[in-house]
């Protein structure tokens, strides 16, 4: 785990994979305290973190076994539920299962990474504007859950910067003192690991994003697993005030999901949780990290290229992105081969992950489907086979959405599009020729933003009334730190490095709260995440809607609330509130146990004694409706934290085939942080399959809007 200090952020939380002997597994077992156990009460002993290791303990099986073979304990959680990590065998969790207070054990799982002109982009400006006005986050500290971090990096120092707040009480576990007044602590959760060293880049990629310093002239030519959640735990202990995670596995109920529980106690403690949304695009109903007590973000472009472009001996130019940009490659035409062209997929590698026909391959520019292994992988194996150059070209699914990638030849990567045109050209001659023209990097896309073909959609499949993703941010193409200097094949080198993911959005959007937090201090969780997504932006740089990976508008369930606009979510005007008490009736009414249910509040809870809401009455800053032939009523609280004396007047936009009122039209504050409610009734209008639209409350001043997604109930069900 490191921590980084925002002008003081905190760290990161190292993942590395737990040493696993033969027979023996790592299980996260969740357990329940005792009724009425006086022993493990704060009040009656010296030491409760000692009584409750101890108590913890106590349910692991004894054997008479060599040591290596006998379970052992891996780190016992305090903050986010109660529980435990240990080595066990199958035979010691059916042993373990007959004791009182057992609830759980399941063997750890391995979650997917979910892997500069961005602060331009987003409208952030280093000596003026929302930045300047938020102290550029100080005294914020950002705790990030990843692969580790590279501290010497220079995105890294601490010059000029004040020491970690008082609150701060982390620790830094390099070998060396490498920390310092940015790099404020470092962590790492792993038994065959001494040190947070960052072994894959992922993890100072995205801390570099989220937290990193300016660095003047910066430019550049896996997985981890469920040990995350003890990096959480102790986080929450160690003072962090935002929470980025860059990971995340395939949809489980949330009281089975361990980041969403320990999501939930950090959000108790008032900690802001920002989550990668998954690479699983551009396929519906794919996304991790979708509890609504986390921000769950998507992946967008910028407009920013790094331009190579595909000359054909046609004369088409085709461009294309890669980050290897030499100075001294012939502009001569090379013969093009294309391995898939002719021959079925069971006769040839069209995605040259295996290029047999060496004679095919020599001194030819070789086109490669992107889709199975990395394009610098199938680079690797095209100059291996004697090629000169490459064009990665996309299938129908990845659509526009391209990478910038260090690439080991001459190479570039195209659009869809552009593939039926290489193929058009390609069947139209016996000898097909192709040149690779670098122009570097080229600003002013105005299609940007648009969303990334491999950012995962909703709808939410665990909760339906709650739209996800929430909002989406930049990740294509995004330069960051990295852990160690990339080359290519040429003499260059550099410390800094492009990457693409939903990694890559989320510290992004883990900034912005950052920046929020320092500016507001007393905004809740919540409070931060309303700000972000009513103030969001639904168009591209040519005032055009947002559109996606094929250039068509895009769904409501790939963007969410929009576009992150962070200047405007400073001053939202109208902010949805939610405390950690309100997520009782949701949990119970999502048919939760009770036992499920205690674990999120880690203690005992009647879900018949409390109220049950459906997820959509969740005083959440969207609305997603299943809509039948019922007519359904739903309420919202917002609180007023833009001028004292305002009126806001209701208007909903777009929503063809839905009937939609709401109660009052007109909402009047008489002063700051005063609450109104408001009921919205939605009746079905005719037979739209889907319906996309929003809710605006206008102010003379302010404009918050709050999205809306419609399916009926044929669609929802299917």
């Amino acid at each position: 785990m490191c921590l980084m200090h925002i002008l003081g952020l905190f760290c990161l939380l190292i993942i590395h994979p737990l040493a696993i002997s033969a027979n023996l597994e790592t299980y996260i077992v969740h357990v329940e305290l005792p009724e009425s156990d006086t022993q493990l009460s704060t009040a009656s002993i010296s030491s409760p973190n000692e009584d409750l290791e101890s108590w913890y303990n106590s349910f692991l099986p004894t054997k008479i076994a060599s040591l290596s073979e006998a379970p052992q304990m891996v780190y016992c959680y305090r903050n986010i539920f109660k529980g435990f990590s240990a080595k066990l065998s199958p035979e010691d969790v059916k042993e373990m299962e007959k004791k009182p207070g057992f609830l759980s054990a399941r063997p750890q799982k391995m979650l997917s990474l979910h892997t500069t002109h961005t602060p331009n982009f987003l409208g952030l400006h280093q000596n003026s504007g929302f930045w300047r006005e938020s102290n550029y986050g100080k005294g914020v500290i950002i705790g990030v859950l990843d692969t580790g971090i590279q501290p010497n990096h220079p995105s890294f120092n601490d010059e000029g910067m004040p020491p970690p707040p008082a609150k701060w009480k982390g620790k830094c576990e390099f070998n060396t003192s490498v920390c310092n007044n940015k790099l404020i602590g470092a962590r790492y959760f792993s038994t065959g690991n001494a040190s947070p060293a960052d072994e894959s880049g992922h993890g100072t990629h995205t801390a570099g994003t989220a937290a990193g310093n300016f660095v003047k002239g910066a430019n550049v030519f896996g997985n981890a697993n469920g040990t995350a959640v003890a990096a959480m735990d102790i986080a929450i202990d160690d003072g962090v005030d935002i929470l980025s995670i860059s990971l995340g596995g395939s949809w489980q109920p949330y009281h089975s999901d361990n980041i969403a529980l320990g999501a939930y106690s950090a959000m108790q403690k008032g900690i802001f949780v920002s989550c990668s949304a998954g690479n699983n695009g551009p396929y519906g109903v794919t996304l991790s990290n979708e509890a609504p007590w986390i921000l769950t973000v998507g992946a967008s472009s910028t407009d920013r290229q790094i331009r190579a472009t595909a000359v054909l001996g046609n004369k088409v130019e085709l461009d294309g992105q890669s980050l290897y940009q030499p100075n001294d490659f012939p502009s001569t035409l090379y013969p093009l081969f294309y391995p898939g062209l002719t021959q079925s997929d069971f006769e040839v590698d069209r995605y040259c992950e295996e290029l047999l026909n060496i004679t095919q391959i020599k001194g030819k520019i070789i086109v490669c489907d992107y889709g199975t292994i990395s394009p610098i992988d199938q680079g690797k194996n095209v100059k291996a086979a004697g090629g000169v150059g490459m064009i990665v070209a996309n299938s129908e699914q990845y659509g526009y959405t391209t990478r910038a990638d260090a690439h080991v030849l001459p190479a570039t990567h195209i659009s869809y599009a552009d593939r039926l045109k290489l193929i058009e050209y390609l069947s139209s001659t016996t000898l097909p020729t192709a040149a690779i023209s670098f122009k570097g990097t080229i600003i002013g896309d105005n299609r940007a933003p648009t969303v990334a073909a491999f950012s995962s959609r909703g709808p939410s499949f665990g909760s339906p009334g709650i739209l996800k993703p929430d909002i989406i941010g930049p990740g294509v193409n995004i330069l960051a730190a990295y852990h160690e200097s990339v080359e290519n094949n040429t003499t260059e080198k550099s410390a800094f490095h492009v990457l693409s993911g939903t990694s890559m959005s989320c510290p992004h959007l883990s900034g912005v709260a950052a920046l929020l937090k320092s500016a507001h201090p007393d905004w809740s969780p919540a409070a931060i995440k309303s700000a972000m997504m009513t103030t969001t932006y639904l168009v591209n740089l040519a005032k055009n809607p947002i559109e996606d990976e094929k250039h068509l508008p895009a769904d409501i369930f790939a963007i969410g609330a929009g576009h992150v606009n962070p200047a405007r979510a400073n001053n939202p005007g109208l902010i949805y509130d939610i405390e950690p008490k309100d997520y009782i009736p949701y949990l119970c009414g999502l048919n939760y146990t009770d036992r499920e249910v205690g674990r999120f509040l880690q203690h005992k809870v009647n879900c018949t004694a409390e109220s049950r809401i459906r997820d959509t009455q969740l005083n959440y800053p969207s609305f997603s409706i299943t809509l039948g032939s019922i007519v359904q009523k739903y309420t919202r609280t917002v609180t007023n934290v833009g001028e004292a004396n305002s009126i806001y007047t209701a208007k909903v936009v777009q929503l063809e085939g839905v009937n939609v009122t709401v109660k009052p039209n007109t909402l009047s504050f008489s002063k700051l942080n005063q609450k109104l409610t408001y009921e919205v009734t939605f009746g079905p209008l005719g037979n739209e399959p889907v319906s996309h639209g929003s809710l605006i409350w206008t102010s003379a001043k302010y404009s918050v809007r709050t999205p809306i997604a419609v399916l009926p109930e044929a669609v929802s069900s299917a």
